[in-house]
């Protein structure tokens, strides 16, 4: 019904040459998110909802899937939530709000397309402490730019006003897609063999943004700051928007199989145990990560275990596919795409140059 996967890492700590082991280093959980802990909230809430629809549109239990899915004869219908969470207070630090809806639509249809359904349409629910029209114009310019990308509608949406609960803005939505039931993607197909081909993201996306707040913060750079090897401020770096991959992906599945496919988001490379237990997702040949990826490290003295776990690293999206079926997917995908990987016997997701390895249990 619900992901409720975790994961555990095994190997020591990998360290950067010259890097400083005398501060104390962050992580996610220090910087206020315990992945672990969420996961466990996840359970408590799931363990509750024991009662099934009667009649059409009965739920389909697909364990560990990105979406959820609702039986509607040959079709499958799939509803998945998502927000931008703290992106929104750099929104808020630079005032400029015109790209956090891109964010908001590409949380949802990137989750949506996972399961090899097309989304179709979104509401949008927005909280303010105070009405302001300005703001809720400018994150409308980014829905409607989300909308175009991902060829969805809008169909409604709510705006609530709660001074007591709510200091600033939130911002969330709902995404409707559908999926021939013959169709869904689901990775009971994959097997030993086959290619782990991954996108490229546009940068840190909407996931870990607390962690490199925080880390930031701590190193007392502001967000109108720049640093060696971004092309703009520091500020403008967080708010780059969320890459949406639906056409490219929609196009690859009208032409090519596909076994399973991954929104590499919160939890970052361990989104990959969510497809199938009992293989391993090698990634021998991992993207170089975006500067603001090297940045934080750094700064903020973070192990790749905690980097790899946290953010996408420059993988935005992935997709597994029969061997065969690797050129032809390249050739579909273009630009920023590559083989990145290989389904090998085993169980996890790991990146051996790394030594790094998460596994599920």
């Amino acid at each position: 019904m619900f992901a409720r996967t975790e994961v555990i890492s095994e190997g020591p700590p990998i360290t950067s040459p010259g890097r400083s082991m005398t501060r104390r280093g962050w992580t996610y959980a220090r910087a206020g998110v315990d992945i672990n802990r969420k996961s466990r909230a996840i359970d408590a809430l799931v363990d509750q909802l024991r009662y099934r629809r009667k009649g059409r549109g009965k739920m389909l239990d697909v364990i560990g899937q990105f979406t959820g899915m609702i039986d509607f004869g040959d079709l499958a219908l799939t509803l998945c939530t998502d927000g931008v969470g703290t992106k929104l207070l750099v929104a808020e630090a630079l005032d400029k709000w015109d790209t956090v809806g891109i964010d908001c639509i590409a949380m949802n249809v990137n989750d949506t397309i996972c399961v090899g359904a097309e989304p179709i349409a979104l509401v949008d629910y927005i909280a303010m402490d105070q009405p302001n029209d300005r703001i809720a114009e400018e994150i409308g310019i980014g829905l409607e730019k989300g909308a175009r990308l991902s060829n969805i509608d809008i169909v409604g949406g709510e705006i609530a006003i709660l001074p007591e609960m709510v200091r600033g803005v939130d911002l969330s939505a709902s995404c409707l897609g559908f999926v021939k039931k013959n169709g869904i993607v689901d990775g009971s197909g994959i097997e030993v063999g086959d290619a782990i081909i991954g996108l490229r993201s546009s940068g840190i996306h909407s996931n870990g943004l607390t962690l490199a707040r925080k880390v930031l913060k701590d190193n007392e750079i502001e967000n109108d700051d720049t640093l060696a090897g971004l092309r703009c401020t520091v500020g403008e770096e967080l708010l780059t928007p969320t890459r949406i991959y639906v056409k490219k992906i929609l196009k690859v599945l009208d032409a090519c199989t596909v076994g399973g496919m991954v929104n590499v988001t919160g939890g970052g490379l361990r989104n990959f145990v969510r497809l199938k237990k009992g293989v391993m997702f090698e990634i021998d040949g991992p993207f170089v990560p975006q500067k603001i990826f090297k940045i934080l490290s750094e700064i903020g003295n973070i192990q790749p275990k905690e980097m790899y776990q946290t953010f996408n690293m420059g993988m935005g999206f992935a997709l597994v596919c029969p061997a065969e079926q690797t050129k032809d997917v390249l050739r579909v995908l273009g630009e920023g795409a590559k083989v990145v990987g290989e389904v090998r016997k085993g169980d996890g997701v790991g990146i051996p140059s790394l030594d790094l390895h998460y596994r599920s249990y």
